[in-house]
């Protein structure tokens, strides 16, 4: 029980500071008018981060890490994908005022590769994954590191659930800041990639 509370407490403090996956969720949590349709996005996430995690605590990602080759080759392929992802963000409209375009943006299986994307494609969480949860996992063994790593891909099924409400919720409430949220979430996106492209120059 303990290594769950330890797990869950760890996950939370990893995953509230804002960042392209987060952005990303909440974005599409205020784009879509039904909870169900941003579920995609929801799932995703959740199940790319339960990789994640499962990968750290086994200890395979540390393996994958060391290697400069597909280091390197992950930081590339992440920042293609914020650049795109930033001005697909940037110029995407409110549902009402551009049915087609969201239609374009929007579809469950866009919402997958970009949850991927923005998952699988981002060093700096593969790192904190691999830095915070792996290392801290190696102090449990058997059932005690599986309770460990069920408590944080728990949490991340909650809080991706509670950022995609939220920004319905936001949506509902103040009509018109979509455009606006657009906006926000695709400076965020073009920001974490130029920090990318700055950490390997």
């Amino acid at each position: 029980m303990l290594a769950f509370i330890h797990g869950f407490l760890l996950a939370i403090g990893l995953i509230l500071p804002l960042g392209v996956q987060n952005v990303f969720i909440f974005n599409q949590g205020a784009t879509h008018s039904k909870f169900i349709r941003c579920l995609p996005a929801v799932l995703t996430a959740t199940i790319c981060d339960a990789l994640l995690i499962i990968l750290a605590v086994t200890g395979v990602s540390v393996i994958v890490m060391a290697t400069p080759i597909i280091k390197n080759l992950l930081i590339t392929l992440g920042i293609c994908f914020l650049l795109y992802m930033g001005l697909i963000t940037w110029k995407s409209q409110s549902e009402e005022q551009s049915n087609d375009l969201n239609q374009k943006i929007l579809t469950a299986k866009k919402q997958i590769l970009f949850a991927s994307s923005v998952s699988l494609l981002n060093p700096h969480a593969i790192l904190d994954t691999i830095g915070v949860i792996g290392t801290s996992s190696i102090q449990y063994q058997n059932t005690d590191k599986w309770l460990f790593a069920i408590a944080g891909i728990l949490v991340s099924l909650f809080w991706f659930t509670l950022l995609a409400v939220a920004g319905g919720t936001l949506k509902k409430l103040k009509p018109g800041i979509l455009p606006l949220v657009n906006k926000i979430s695709a400076l965020v996106i073009w920001g974490s990639a130029s920090y990318l492209i700055y950490s390997i120059i």
